[in-house]
Protein backbone atom coordinates (compact mmCIF):
# COMPACT_ATOMS: atom_id res chain seq x y z
CA UNK A 1 0.00 0.00 0.00
CA UNK A 2 3.09 2.29 1.03
CA UNK A 3 4.61 1.63 -2.35
CA UNK A 4 1.40 2.21 -4.48
CA UNK A 5 0.81 5.89 -2.50
CA UNK A 6 4.49 6.12 -3.36
CA UNK A 7 4.45 5.64 -6.88
CA UNK A 8 0.75 7.73 -7.09
CA UNK A 9 3.02 10.64 -5.46
CA UNK A 10 5.98 10.37 -8.20
CA UNK A 11 4.03 10.28 -10.79
CA UNK A 12 2.04 13.18 -10.13
CA UNK A 13 5.52 15.25 -9.02
CA UNK A 14 6.55 13.87 -12.51
CA UNK A 15 3.24 15.24 -14.45
CA UNK A 16 3.16 18.34 -12.30
CA UNK A 17 6.80 19.20 -13.81
CA UNK A 18 5.72 18.24 -17.46
CA UNK A 19 3.16 20.09 -17.11
CA UNK A 20 4.67 23.19 -16.37
CA UNK A 21 7.75 22.35 -18.91
CA UNK A 22 5.02 22.34 -21.75
CA UNK A 23 3.30 25.12 -20.78
CA UNK A 24 6.03 27.11 -21.47
CA UNK A 25 6.41 26.29 -25.08
CA UNK A 26 5.20 28.65 -27.60
CA UNK A 27 3.01 26.33 -29.44
CA UNK A 28 1.63 27.67 -32.85
CA UNK A 29 4.20 30.30 -33.58
CA UNK A 30 6.74 30.39 -36.53
CA UNK A 31 9.12 26.92 -36.09
CA UNK A 32 11.79 29.18 -38.23
CA UNK A 33 12.62 32.12 -36.03
CA UNK A 34 15.92 30.68 -34.66
CA UNK A 35 16.87 29.68 -38.34
CA UNK A 36 15.79 32.91 -40.08
CA UNK A 37 17.92 34.41 -37.19
CA UNK A 38 21.16 32.83 -38.09
CA UNK A 39 20.07 33.22 -42.42
CA UNK A 40 19.72 37.03 -41.75
CA UNK A 41 22.68 37.42 -39.47
CA UNK A 42 25.83 34.54 -40.23
CA UNK A 43 27.24 36.91 -43.19
CA UNK A 44 27.65 39.71 -40.42
CA UNK A 45 28.46 37.64 -37.50
CA UNK A 46 30.76 35.02 -39.12
CA UNK A 47 31.91 36.67 -42.80
CA UNK A 48 30.90 32.94 -44.15
CA UNK A 49 28.75 32.69 -47.26
CA UNK A 50 27.74 29.15 -46.26
CA UNK A 51 24.97 29.48 -43.48
CA UNK A 52 25.36 25.71 -43.18
CA UNK A 53 29.08 26.09 -42.33
CA UNK A 54 28.67 28.87 -39.83
CA UNK A 55 26.58 26.62 -37.73
CA UNK A 56 28.30 23.71 -38.04
CA UNK A 57 32.02 25.47 -36.93
CA UNK A 58 31.17 28.43 -35.46
CA UNK A 59 27.97 28.76 -33.73
CA UNK A 60 27.78 24.76 -32.69
CA UNK A 61 31.61 24.37 -32.92
CA UNK A 62 31.98 22.55 -29.42
CA UNK A 63 29.42 20.24 -30.45
CA UNK A 64 31.42 19.67 -34.28
CA UNK A 65 34.62 19.13 -31.68
CA UNK A 66 32.71 16.44 -29.96
CA UNK A 67 32.29 14.47 -33.19
CA UNK A 68 36.06 14.86 -34.17
CA UNK A 69 36.38 13.29 -30.40
CA UNK A 70 34.01 10.44 -31.59
CA UNK A 71 35.91 9.73 -34.39
CA UNK A 72 39.20 9.45 -32.56
CA UNK A 73 38.19 6.86 -29.98
CA UNK A 74 36.76 5.07 -32.69
CA UNK A 75 40.12 5.49 -34.39
CA UNK A 76 41.79 4.36 -31.12
CA UNK A 77 39.46 1.43 -30.35
CA UNK A 78 40.18 -0.20 -33.85
CA UNK A 79 43.68 -0.20 -33.10
CA UNK A 80 43.40 -1.32 -29.93
CA UNK A 81 41.05 -4.42 -30.86
CA UNK A 82 43.69 -5.07 -34.19
CA UNK A 83 46.33 -4.25 -32.19
CA UNK A 84 48.18 -7.47 -32.99
CA UNK A 85 47.27 -7.64 -36.69
CA UNK A 86 49.88 -5.53 -37.85
CA UNK A 87 52.58 -7.53 -39.56
CA UNK A 88 50.90 -9.45 -42.13
CA UNK A 89 48.65 -8.38 -45.15
CA UNK A 90 45.19 -9.83 -45.94
CA UNK A 91 45.67 -8.96 -49.63
CA UNK A 92 48.77 -11.46 -51.13
CA UNK A 93 48.60 -10.64 -54.62
CA UNK A 94 48.84 -7.14 -56.50
CA UNK A 95 46.12 -5.40 -57.77
CA UNK A 96 45.62 -5.30 -61.64
CA UNK A 97 47.32 -3.37 -63.96
CA UNK A 98 44.80 -1.18 -64.35
CA UNK A 99 44.03 -0.95 -60.57
CA UNK A 100 48.03 0.13 -59.91
CA UNK A 101 48.32 2.39 -62.47
CA UNK A 102 45.44 4.46 -61.85
CA UNK A 103 46.04 4.66 -58.43
CA UNK A 104 48.97 6.60 -59.07
CA UNK A 105 47.18 9.15 -61.73
CA UNK A 106 44.70 9.45 -59.20
CA UNK A 107 46.51 9.93 -56.07
CA UNK A 108 47.25 13.60 -56.58
CA UNK A 109 43.50 14.48 -58.07
CA UNK A 110 41.79 12.73 -55.26
CA UNK A 111 43.98 14.68 -52.71
CA UNK A 112 43.79 17.78 -54.36
CA UNK A 113 39.85 17.60 -54.81
CA UNK A 114 39.82 16.41 -50.35
CA UNK A 115 41.75 19.68 -49.48
CA UNK A 116 39.57 21.50 -52.17
CA UNK A 117 36.57 20.17 -50.11
CA UNK A 118 37.67 21.36 -47.16
CA UNK A 119 39.50 24.54 -47.58
CA UNK A 120 36.39 25.93 -49.55
CA UNK A 121 34.24 25.20 -47.04
CA UNK A 122 32.79 28.22 -46.18
CA UNK A 123 32.22 28.84 -49.92
CA UNK A 124 30.09 26.12 -51.19
CA UNK A 125 28.89 22.83 -49.21
CA UNK A 126 31.68 20.06 -48.21
CA UNK A 127 33.92 20.64 -45.06
CA UNK A 128 36.73 19.04 -42.93
CA UNK A 129 34.61 15.60 -42.41
CA UNK A 130 33.61 15.01 -45.99
CA UNK A 131 37.22 16.84 -47.23
CA UNK A 132 39.17 14.16 -44.76
CA UNK A 133 37.24 11.30 -46.53
CA UNK A 134 37.90 12.04 -49.64
CA UNK A 135 41.82 12.26 -48.66
CA UNK A 136 41.57 8.71 -46.79
CA UNK A 137 39.85 7.17 -49.90
CA UNK A 138 42.97 8.01 -51.90
CA UNK A 139 45.16 5.90 -49.68
CA UNK A 140 42.37 3.15 -49.89
CA UNK A 141 43.09 2.63 -53.25
CA UNK A 142 46.49 2.60 -52.61
CA UNK A 143 46.22 -0.52 -50.35
CA UNK A 144 43.88 -2.15 -52.89
CA UNK A 145 46.18 -1.79 -55.53
CA UNK A 146 49.93 -2.41 -53.80
CA UNK A 147 50.51 -5.49 -51.83
CA UNK A 148 53.81 -4.05 -49.70
CA UNK A 149 52.09 -0.41 -49.20
CA UNK A 150 52.18 0.59 -45.89
CA UNK A 151 51.68 3.86 -44.65
CA UNK A 152 54.12 6.35 -42.68
CA UNK A 153 53.18 5.65 -39.13
CA UNK A 154 55.94 8.17 -37.66
CA UNK A 155 54.19 11.03 -40.68
CA UNK A 156 50.79 10.13 -39.83
CA UNK A 157 50.48 10.19 -36.17
CA UNK A 158 52.15 13.38 -35.28
CA UNK A 159 49.99 14.90 -38.04
CA UNK A 160 47.12 13.35 -36.33
CA UNK A 161 47.71 15.00 -33.27
CA UNK A 162 48.69 18.27 -34.23
CA UNK A 163 45.59 18.64 -35.99
CA UNK A 164 43.82 17.88 -32.36
CA UNK A 165 45.71 20.15 -30.89
CA UNK A 166 45.57 22.97 -33.25
CA UNK A 167 41.67 23.01 -33.10
CA UNK A 168 41.34 22.81 -29.16
CA UNK A 169 44.18 25.80 -29.20
CA UNK A 170 41.80 27.97 -31.64
CA UNK A 171 39.04 27.43 -29.35
CA UNK A 172 41.34 28.37 -25.92
CA UNK A 173 42.53 31.43 -27.85
CA UNK A 174 39.16 31.99 -28.41
CA UNK A 175 37.83 31.46 -24.93
CA UNK A 176 41.08 33.87 -23.65
CA UNK A 177 39.72 36.57 -25.67
CA UNK A 178 36.37 36.55 -25.97
CA UNK A 179 33.87 35.01 -23.60
CA UNK A 180 33.24 31.51 -24.57
CA UNK A 181 35.22 28.56 -25.99
CA UNK A 182 35.70 29.13 -30.12
CA UNK A 183 35.10 32.60 -29.84
CA UNK A 184 35.75 33.46 -33.29
CA UNK A 185 38.58 36.00 -32.52
CA UNK A 186 40.02 36.18 -35.94
CA UNK A 187 36.66 37.77 -37.25
CA UNK A 188 35.42 39.36 -34.19
CA UNK A 189 38.67 40.89 -32.70
CA UNK A 190 40.65 41.04 -35.68
CA UNK A 191 38.58 41.70 -38.14
CA UNK A 192 40.12 39.80 -40.78
CA UNK A 193 38.26 38.74 -43.71
CA UNK A 194 35.86 41.78 -43.77
CA UNK A 195 36.92 43.04 -46.57
CA UNK A 196 36.57 39.32 -48.46
CA UNK A 197 33.46 37.91 -48.05
CA UNK A 198 32.69 35.50 -50.61
CA UNK A 199 36.38 35.19 -51.49
CA UNK A 200 39.17 32.51 -50.19
CA UNK A 201 40.88 34.29 -47.61
CA UNK A 202 36.99 35.16 -45.15
CA UNK A 203 35.06 33.52 -42.70
CA UNK A 204 37.48 34.21 -39.95
CA UNK A 205 38.32 30.99 -38.31
CA UNK A 206 36.34 28.92 -40.25
CA UNK A 207 38.56 27.83 -42.89
CA UNK A 208 41.43 27.34 -40.46
CA UNK A 209 39.22 24.93 -38.12
CA UNK A 210 38.61 22.92 -41.14
CA UNK A 211 41.51 22.49 -42.35
CA UNK A 212 42.16 21.00 -39.58
CA UNK A 213 39.62 18.80 -39.28
CA UNK A 214 40.22 17.65 -42.59
CA UNK A 215 43.97 16.75 -41.58
CA UNK A 216 42.47 14.99 -38.30
CA UNK A 217 39.93 13.25 -40.34
CA UNK A 218 41.66 12.09 -43.48
CA UNK A 219 44.83 11.18 -41.06
CA UNK A 220 42.50 8.80 -38.60
CA UNK A 221 40.22 7.12 -41.75
CA UNK A 222 43.39 6.21 -42.96
CA UNK A 223 44.88 4.86 -39.90
CA UNK A 224 41.95 2.57 -39.30
CA UNK A 225 42.10 1.42 -42.58
CA UNK A 226 45.14 0.97 -42.04
CA UNK A 227 44.16 -1.40 -39.02
CA UNK A 228 41.79 -3.25 -40.31
CA UNK A 229 43.59 -4.60 -44.22
CA UNK A 230 46.11 -6.19 -41.79
CA UNK A 231 45.43 -10.12 -40.15
CA UNK A 232 46.96 -11.71 -37.14
CA UNK A 233 50.08 -13.86 -37.18
CA UNK A 234 49.01 -17.04 -36.09
CA UNK A 235 51.31 -18.29 -33.62
CA UNK A 236 53.57 -21.91 -34.79
CA UNK A 237 51.95 -24.20 -32.08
Amino acid sequence: MVKRILAIIMLLIVGFWMANALSGVPFGEDKMLVGKYYLENVKEQTGAVNAVTAVVVNYRGFDTLGEVTVLFIASTGVGALLWRKKKERTAKSEGSVVLRTGSKILLPFIMLFGAYIFIHGHLTPGGGFPGGATIATAFLMLYLAFKDYEIEHKVFEPIEGLAGVGYVTVGLIGLAIGSYFLFDWIWQTWGWGHENIGRLLSAGFIPIIYTLIGIKVGTELTGIVDNMVREEVKDND
